[in-house]
């Protein structure tokens, strides 16, 4: 059985990495309300379901992705039950061909793993180089359901709140494309 804790609204007393720590820190500072939980290791959308049901909400897909020469990186969100398309996306963001951008990339640039791809990796991109990309339909969702930059933190936020208060505290743009 997938283990989900009980409902929090406060930072962990231990962060896994730094950046875990920022985001409890930033969303202080910003009086950005959350629900949390702690939970077995989630890689994969399905192992997001139990998590889904405790918090009431639909976790987004985040995936970070890349052109074709790993000079362009992108990290898209969009609903969780939606499949990924590469031509579809790629069209969409008007790039010949997007796939999914190195596991150490995604290491060095955002300092999470794969299945803890998240909106919050924003705080350490200071320089820009990742553009935040979110599918139309994740704009319709109240909640944001999202990794903590850990594979086994989990929390929603206001969607409203992550566009309005966080995006623009961490100087990226938010993109939005259909897909």
């Amino acid at each position: 059985m997938f283990y989900v804790s009980e409902i929090q609204t406060e930072a962990p007393c231990h962060f896994q990495t730094q950046l875990q720590k920022k985001v409890y820190e930033v969303l202080e500072e910003l009086q950005i309300p959350f629900q949390r939980v702690d939970t077995d290791e989630a890689i994969t959308m399905e192992d997001c379901v139990a998590i889904d049901e405790k918090l009431d909400m639909n976790m987004v897909k985040t995936l970070f992705l890349c052109n074709r020469k790993q000079t362009d990186f992108y990290l898209f969100i969009t609903v969780g039950n939606k499949p990924f398309r590469s031509k579809d996306c790629s069209n969409a963001l008007g790039v010949a061909r997007v796939s999914f951008a190195p596991a150490e990339q995604m290491k060095s640039m955002l300092d999470t793993k794969i299945g803890a791809a998240t909106v919050f990796s924003s705080l350490l991109d200071t320089e820009n180089k990742v553009r935040i990309v979110f599918d139309k339909e994740v704009l319709s969702e109240k909640w944001y359901g999202c990794s903590d930059g850990t594979t086994t933190g989990y929390m929603k936020v206001r969607t409203e709140d992550i566009c309005k208060k966080f995006l623009p505290y961490t100087s990226h743009t938010l993109s939005v494309i259909e897909v």
